[in-house]
C-alpha cells in the first residue's frame, strides 16, 4: 500500500523523489519486520488483558510434565497478537498485486482460523478435544490442495492470467502430468540437479509440506518459547531465499530458478520475523501468553507455503528439524505403542514422554534448557540450510 503511494507521490512532483526508497524491498522488509515488532509489544499487555479477563486459559494436561502445572489458566490464543501484525504489517509494505505473497496471506489466515476454532472449544467451550482431529485435517486439507493446485501452475508463470491459461492447457490436455523445470525439485548443494515431479507430485509435494509443517510447528509449541523462535529463523532464512529466487541477478549467479515477484516474500517473512520476536517478549520463560493452535498452525503453514514458491522444500526439512523431530517423535511413539500392544497385548513406549522436548524434560533437563538448546539447534541447522546457497 506505501508502496503505490510513493510511487503516485514521485509522479506528482520531483520533490518526492525520497520516496523512490520504498522501491526497495530490503528497505521495505526492514520497515516491516520493525512495524510488526512495535505492534506486538504496544498491543501485548492488552491482549493479555483481554484474554485474562475473558478467562481464556491454557489447559493443561493431567498427565503431562508435573512441573506444568503451574501454567494451568494462562493466557492462550495469543497467536492473534502474531497474525495482526503480520497481516498490518504486510499490508502496509508488500506490493499489493503480487500474487505469491497474497496466497501465502489466504494459506496463513486460514489455518489461523481453524486453530482459533479449535483453541475456543477447548478453552470457551470446555472440550478438551477441541475441533476433532478427523474435522481439522479435513479444513487442513482443504486449504493445502487448493494452496498446491495453484502454486503448481503459478510458480512457472508470471501472472494469474498466465497462470489460468496453463491450468486451462492443462485441462484440456487431458490432465497431462507435466509441469515447466521450474516447478521441479531442487536438491540442495548440488548444482544440476533436480527431479521432476509432474502436476501431480507438485500437488501431492506441496500438500505434504503445508499440512505437515503447520502440524509439526503445533506439536513444537509446548514450551514456553520454544517453537516462535525457530519460526523466526527458519521464517528468516526462508526470506533470504526468497530474495535470491525473486532476482534475475542473485538467481543467475547462484543457479537459482529465477521466480519473479518471490522476492517480494521477504517483506512477509521479516513481517513475520518482528511479530514473532515481539511475542517472544512475552511467551519467554515464564510465559505471559501461549500462542495457541491459532498461532502454531498458521506458522507452520506460512512456512511450507514459502519453502514450496521458492522451490526449497528440502532445505525447509533441513533447517526445520527441530520441527522433523518433533513430529516425528510423536508418530513413532503413537506407531510403537499400537504395534507392541497389538503384538504384545501391552504397550511399549519409545519415549518417556513425546513430542520429543517432553522426553528430555522427563530426562532431567530444565524447561529452560530443552529451549535454548533446541534454539541452538535450529540456529545451525539454518546456517547449513543457508550455506547451500553457495555450496552447490
Amino acid at each position: 500500500m506505501l508502496l503505490s503511494l510513493a510511487n503516485w507521490l514521485q509522479t506528482q512532483s520531483p520533490e518526492f523523489g525520497f520516496f523512490r526508497v520504498f522501491q526497495y524491498i530490503t528497505f521495505r522488509a526492514v520497515m516491516a519486520a520493525l512495524t510488526s515488532l512495535l505492534i506486538g509489544l504496544a498491543f501485548g499487555p492488552w491482549v493479555i488483558r483481554r484474554l485474562t479477563a475473558l478467562k481464556i486459559g491454557q489447559p493443561v494436561r493431567a498427565y503431562g510434565v508435573e512441573s506444568h502445572a503451574v501454567k494451568t489458566g494462562t493466557p492462550t490464543m495469543g497467536g492473534v497478537l502474531i497474525l495482526i501484525g503480520i497481516g498490518v504489517s504486510t499490508l502496509l509494505w508488500f506490493d499489493w498485486s503480487n500474487r505469491f505473497v497474497w496466497i501465502v496471506m489466504l494459506v496463513t489466515m486460514g489455518f489461523g482460523a481453524i486453530g482459533w476454532v479449535d483453541d475456543w472449544r477447548k478453552v470457551v467451550h470446555k472440550n478438551p478435544e477441541g475441533m476433532p482431529s478427523g474435522e481439522k485435517f479435513f479444513w487442513q486439507s482443504v486449504i493445502g490442495l487448493v494452496a498446491a493446485l495453484y502454486l503448481a501452475f503459478s510458480v512457472s508463470e508470471t501472472s494469474n492470467l498466465r497462470v489460468l491459461e496453463l491450468f486451462i492447457r492443462w485441462v484440456q490436455s487431458g490432465f497431462a502430468n507435466e509441469l515447466p523445470p521450474k516447478a521441479d525439485l531442487m536438491v540442495p548443494f548440488f548444482k544440476t540437479i533436480s527431479y521432476p515431479m509432474g502436476v501431480f507430485g507438485f500437488i501431492a509435494l506441496t500438500y505434504f509440506v503445508i499440512v505437515g509443517a503447520s502440524n509439526a510447528v503445533n506439536l513444537t509449541d509446548g514450551l514456553d518459547g520454544l517453537a516462535i523462535m525457530p519460526v523466526v529463523m527458519v521464517g528468516s532464512s526462508l526470506g533470504v531465499f526468497a530474495y535470491v529466487t525473486g532476482s534475475a541477478v542473485y538467481s543467475r549467479y547462484l543457479i537459482f530458478p529465477h521466480i519473479p515477484g518471490a522476492g517480494e516474500l521477504l517483506i512477509f517473512c521479516a513481517a513475520m520475523a518482528g511479530a514473532g520476536l515481539a511475542f517472544l517478549w512475552f511467551n519467554t520463560y515464564p510465559a505471559q501468553i501461549f500462542m495457541g493452535d491459532v498461532g502454531a498452525l498458521s506458522l507452520g503453514g506460512a512456512l511450507g507455503t514459502i519453502a514450496v514458491i521458492t522451490r526449497q522444500e528440502i532445505v525447509l526439512g533441513i533447517m526445520g528439524g527441530v520441527f522433523v523431530a518433533e513430529a516425528l517423535s510423536v508418530m513413532l511413539q503413537v506407531a510403537w505403542f499400537k504395534f507392541t500392544k497389538k503384538r504384545f497385548g501391552t504397550g511399549r513406549r519409545i519415549l518417556k514422554m513425546a513430542p520429543l522436548h517432553h522426553h528430555f524434560e522427563k530426562s532431567g533437563w530444565k524447561e529452560t534448557q530443552v529451549v535454548v538448546r533446541f534454539w541452538i539447534i535450529t540456529m545451525l541447522l539454518c546456517l547449513v540450510g543457508l550455506a547451500s546457497l553457495k555450496l552447490r
